[in-house]
């Protein structure tokens, strides 16, 4: 129940504060905000250490470590190598997790309608308008599906979730490709922006018929329902640990920057839109005594936050990752 709390509150303010103002600073992603509010409270308990996690989006987390405002910066959208080097920043996954579409249809339960790529994309280009569209009918025979006009909510704000759901949605879509295209922020053809993964999670929750795409831990923490999507295979897979793992074991870490997308990975048991959510600090940091207090806590929850990760729904770091990821801390951040 505390940490449902935690969460509902700093939802509120959108940053977790867990002491005082020489605590940890960081930015960005609310991708990961459940499992960094859960491990912030934990470490607090364990090591006295405070984390302030200001939970603003991918786009506002790169542009705060940019502007040396935090220590670091969190993004679901991975620089590239060559971004990286410019700016003198270091690159590491922290974890991964689900993106999971959700909906707001009377008398649907959760997994119980099936969605694919491809429609989604009609949905979100305003092609697909009601709930009863025989698109949607063929793919959900058994379903009772109201003559109901969709909602599409969409992130308003620059966001990793975005980059992930639109780089997907351009995988399994030319038009969408051609049209609209894969990045932090699009141009939506249609539907409300929502500020957050929280934002349209409540957005979705407050409006009959509407859709939107969501973090895992977002749709289990709102009570939210679920679809189930067709992935590559052409199987239908429910959102669970397993699917999400899935598809992150196709990942290949071994790459300048850890640089990884997990969208639209094949097998017949892959969710279609999982992710990995990435920390960037300076090589060259221009306090090193907070950028060491920073590494202490991600080397605190590579060591003790797998479990913790596992119960809200994300896929803690493989271990040989977090070897190669330690041993980048050692050879290109300077902590001396």
């Amino acid at each position: 129940m505390f940490f449902k709390s935690i969460i509902a509150a700093a939802a509120m303010i959108g940053a977790i504060t867990v002491a005082c103002a020489a605590d940890i600073s960081g930015a960005g992603a609310t991708f990961p905000f459940p499992i960094y509010a859960k491990w912030a409270d934990s470490y607090k308990k364990d090591t006295g250490n405070g984390l302030n996690y200001q939970s603003i989006g991918s786009g506002a987390g790169i542009k705060q470590i940019r502007a040396k405002t935090v220590t670091f910066g969190a993004t679901d959208a991975p620089l590239e190598a060559k971004d990286l080097d410019k700016d003198g920043l270091a690159q590491w996954p922290m974890v991964m997790g689900g993106i999971v579409m959700v909906v707001n249809i009377p008398g649907v339960k959760p997994g119980e309608l099936v969605l694919d790529g491809p429609m989604v994309a009609q949905i979100y280009m305003g092609k697909i308008t009601k709930w009863n569209d025989p698109a949607i009918k063929k793919l959900n025979p058994s379903l009772n599906l109201p003559d109901l006009a969709i909602a599409n909510i969409h992130r308003a704000d620059g966001s990793g979730t975005t980059f992930n759901f639109t780089y997907y949605l351009s995988a399994v879509s030319p038009e969408w490709e051609s049209s609209i295209g894969k990045a932090t922020t699009v141009e939506w053809p249609s539907g409300i922006g929502a500020k957050g993964n929280d934002g349209v999670a409540n957005n979705v929750a407050t409006t009959p018929g509407a859709i939107g795409y969501v973090e895992f831990a977002y749709a289990e923490q709102n009570k939210l329902t679920f679809t189930s999507m067709v992935n590559k295979a052409g199987k239908t897979v429910a959102p669970t640990m397993d699917a999400f793992q899935a598809a992150a074991a196709n990942a290949n870490w071994s790459v300048p920057g850890f640089y990884q997308i997990l969208a639209d990975q094949p097998g017949d048991d892959s969710w279609p839109m999982t992710a990995a959510t990435f920390i960037l600090m300076y090589k060259k940091p221009a306090n090193v005594a907070a950028s060491n207090d920073a590494l202490e806590f991600f080397k605190w929850a590579y060591e003790k936050g797998d479990k913790m990760a596992q119960d809200l729904d994300y896929i803690p770091m493989p271990d040989n990752v977090k070897k190669l990821v330690e041993a980048m801390w050692d050879k290109d951040i300077q902590q001396k």
